[in-house]
């Protein structure tokens, strides 16, 4: 159970990987002509992206995002308005962030700006930036994280996931809730108490 939240950023790796690939794949294709100017100077850019991908385990992904934006020369994607769920046969789950990179040779990714993870055991976790590095498979935040779960709500002033060892820490001072018989409320968001 611990390690949900933790195989889920390996998915959402996995999954933005595609993302960078069909990213790659629709920016060799002959441009259309663009109605509207462009703020940005990304290579790429493209709207209402929407990529799904099934695994040979029966997972899937998908990843909504409003804008993404191609930038080859620095090596990323950055993506606006971020939904990425994950669907297993046992369980499933959705992280959302106004914001995110991709590193597109490594392939590490960090979103930002509301970061919730939220799985269909109960578990939800809130940030304002989840970093994940791939080659060290380490999902990990120096802000301040609240986890929520069954009649449990944890803080701390950060949090690391290494999934190889299978080792969670929440970093800082960190305070827990526990409410007997009753499962922990997440707050809105804006209504976070010290």
């Amino acid at each position: 159970m611990r390690r949900a939240p933790f195989a889920i950023l390996a998915c959402v790796v996995l999954f933005l990987a595609v993302v960078l690939g069909v990213l790659i794949h629709r920016a060799r294709a002959p441009r259309q002509a663009v109605n509207e100017p462009l703020a940005s100077k990304a290579d790429y850019r493209l709207k209402e992206v929407h990529l799904q991908e099934e695994t040979r385990d029966g997972s899937r992904w998908q990843l909504d995002a409003e804008i993404a934006e191609n930038f080859q020369e620095q090596g990323r994607t950055i993506m606006r308005k971020v939904t990425i769920r994950v669907q297993q046969p046992a369980r499933s789950w959705t992280v959302t962030g106004d914001e995110g990179d991709l590193v597109d040779e490594s392939k590490d990714v960090e979103l930002r700006g509301n970061v919730v993870l939220t799985a269909s055991d109960g578990l939800r976790l809130e940030t304002q930036r989840l970093r994940w590095t791939a080659a060290e498979q380490r999902a990990w935040t120096n802000d301040p994280v609240i986890i929520y779960r069954a009649g449990t709500i944890v803080r701390g002033g950060g949090f690391e996931s290494r999934v190889q060892e299978e080792t969670n820490a929440v970093k800082g001072r960190v305070r827990a809730t526990f409410t007997k018989g009753k499962p922990a409320a997440a707050e809105p968001a804006g209504d976070k108490k010290s």
